[in-house]
């Protein structure tokens, strides 16, 4: 009679194993990493009406071998060195580690049965939350241990009377798990059936691409993607779509031996961004769509770092990308995966520098390119908006030209039929009754006005995170981005069209305008401003057609002529004169929002009281004493 003998306080099976997962798909990721470990060719995922069932065609586990005895060994490491991270074939690098992953199952069902057969020989018993005294579990009868797809070697998990169920549609099921086990090809297939409905598992990068306006490789193994990626702008490929090697970052690291090596930290994969977001399926939503996930041996770590990498940003919400890191596996290393494998310890070496290179680096390349397809998709719509203003000014002026040429030979005439005896006021009458009299004329001038921006951020490309937090304060306050001119904004609509410059906007609608209206500039200086040749020209060009300015400058640059550094800017400071975290004292952030609330009053726009704006503003900068 075979006994099987569970090898842990029964105690941790209830505490842990319900708690352990948050998802059904994360459980179904490790059965699945299991099989994979296993060289199993094949996973089927079958959803019947009373529980859940996982079959692998892998080695299967042997009773009389100690398989189901090391199995049953819960949380005993299965690596310890270098040669214990493949698997029996030695063909596949091992994702399981901590021993707990078998533990999964329980997350979904009180009771789990797992049968398996090697060789022809047949076990099973039922994985309990409740294991009866002596930590003895009950064993499964040879006859009763059947396999829907399993012949001679494998395993089946059925977890009974679940308490999570699978999508009700296969293809959200199918993406679901692309999501977060990429690892899927000819040499490993997962099946997911429900009743007569089959759908097999393909790679998610190869399935995402085709939705993808912007691309970037990281690696020689994921360059291929590049060309599954839509060309819809033959000319700017190189701009949206583009290939790199590894990204390779040393480290000096403590090993599991205690003395200090020098490693690489290697990160492959890829980024990029949606086309649209629009018509996602409701379907999909067990997992966001836009994600940035880490890999290591090709099993998912964290699903999703772009909420730690991010910084809120609206093009955020296209981003999608899968990285692979497997020295976060590498076996003579600590272990810093979490128990649920839902995420890294925070304060490893490995884990820092990777987030520290998609928060500066990769991140911020992709969003770039996000807003050159953006600008290119949308160049035409601008384009017609700009040119239907410049045949407004044209008209209003050739307008305005007629009626002074009008105007003044009607008020000759009156004045040569009236005499030249007339007294100041009458030769004042009769040209202002000319000038009412052809007043509609000018009636265009209002339409041409509402086309205009009303306010421009004058930045640098480095400043862009402090530019940033002007425009969601001035977005706070009800002001329409239509109305505002930020060329580094990631609202495209802020932007001017692709191929044009704000000088020329500036020339064209401001300063060679019959329009009398001028734009309000808000200028952002620091020591940055100096140095980029760009900044002083915008300056410049801006300056001869504002109307009024405020100035947001950055400690310890200070801010000269010709823009009025007479009157009070408000100062921010930042850690490092060119670069760092920026921040404000109590006094500054007032200041700033005074000046954002003035930028509304000159508009008439709704601005929020004092105190609600500095309380918003502090989810935006750190506001400290000092």
């Amino acid at each position: 009679m075979k006994e099987y003998q569970l090898n842990v306080d029964p105690r941790i099976l209830e505490l842990l194993g319900p708690n352990l997962y948050t998802n059904i798909y994360y459980v179904l990721a490790e059965l699945i990493a299991n099989a994979y470990d296993a060289d199993a060719k094949n996973v089927y995922i079958i959803a019947n009406p009373d529980d859940i069932r996982i079959e692998d065609d892998g080695h299967g586990m042997s009773y009389d071998k100690g398989d189901i005895t090391k199995y049953l060994n819960i949380a005993g490491v299965s690596r310890v060195k270098e040669a214990d991270s493949f698997s029996k074939s030695g063909k596949r690098r091992k994702m399981g580690r901590k021993g707990v992953g078998k533990l999964a199952a329980l997350s979904v069902s009180e009771n789990v049965d797992i049968l398996t057969v090697a060789d022809g020989e047949k076990s099973g018993f039922v994985l309990s939350r409740h294991p009866d005294e002596g930590s003895k579990l009950k064993a499964i009868s040879e006859s009763d241990i059947t396999f829907e797809h399993v012949k001679k070697h494998g395993s089946a998990i059925v977890m009974r009377n679940p308490q999570y169920r699978l999508h009700k549609t296969l293809s959200a099921v199918k993406r679901n798990l692309l999501k977060i086990f990429p690892l899927v090809n000819a040499d490993f297939r997962i099946h997911v059936i429900r009743g007569k409905e089959t759908v097999i598992v393909n790679d998610f990068d190869k399935n995402v691409m085709s939705e993808l306006g912007t691309l970037i490789t990281l690696g020689d193994e994921y360059s291929p993607l590049t060309k599954l990626v839509p060309n819809p702008y033959p000319k700017r490929r190189s701009d949206l779509v583009s290939s790199a090697g590894e990204k390779a970052i040393p480290r000096v690291m403590m090993g599991n031996d205690g003395i200090e090596h020098e490693y690489t930290i290697k990160i492959a994969g890829w980024i990029g961004t949606y086309k649209t977001t629009r018509g996602r399926k409701a379907e999909m939503s067990d997992f966001p769509d836009n994600f940035i996930s880490l890999f290591a041996n090709k099993k998912m770590g964290e699903f999703n770092i772009l909420p730690v990498v991010g910084q809120n940003k609206l093009n955020e919400v296209y981003v999608v990308g899968q990285l692979h890191v497997d020295i976060f596996e590498l076996t003579e290393l600590p272990d810093m995966a979490l128990s649920n494998r839902q995420g890294y310890k925070s304060d490893d070496p490995r884990y820092v520098a990777v987030l520290d290179y998609v928060r500066k680096e990769l991140l911020t390349e992709i969003l770039k390119k996000r807003e050159v397809f953006t600008d290119i998709a949308n160049a035409g719509k601008k384009q017609k908006k700009q040119d239907e203003q410049k045949g407004n000014e044209a008209k209003l002026r050739r307008n305005i030209d007629a009626y002074r040429k009008r105007a003044s030979e009607e008020a000759a005439d009156d004045l040569f039929k009236l005499g030249s005896d007339l007294s100041r006021e009458a030769i004042e009458k009769a040209i202002s009754d000319s000038l009412n009299k052809n007043s509609p004329d000018l009636g265009l001038k209002s339409v041409i006005d509402s086309q205009k921006k009303r306010i421009l951020i004058s930045q640098t490309s480095p400043d862009k995170s402090f530019a940033d937090i002007i425009y969601q304060m001035l977005i706070y306050n009800n002001v329409s981005a239509e109305d505002i001119l930020y060329t580094n904004c990631d609202d495209e609509v802020c932007r001017v069209p692709e191929g044009k410059g704000v000088y020329e906007y500036l020339r064209d609608f401001f300063v060679e305008s019959y329009s009398t209206q001028k734009i309000f500039v808000l200028f952002v200086t620091s020591e940055n401003t100096k140095m980029s040749w760009g900044a002083i020209t915008e300056i410049g060009a801006s300056w001869i057609t504002q109307v009024d300015h405020k100035i947001f400058n950055v400690h310890p640059f200070k801010p000269e002529h010709p823009l009025n550094n007479d009157l009070q800017w408000q100062n921010t400071n930042r850690e490092e004169p060119t670069k760092g975290e920026l921040w404000m004292i109590p006094l500054n952030a007032d200041v700033f929002c005074q000046k954002i609330e003035a930028v509304c009053d000159a508009f008439g726009y709704k601005k929020n009281e004092r105190s609600v704006n500095k309380a918003h503003l502090g989810t935006l900068i750190s506001i400290r004493n000092s």
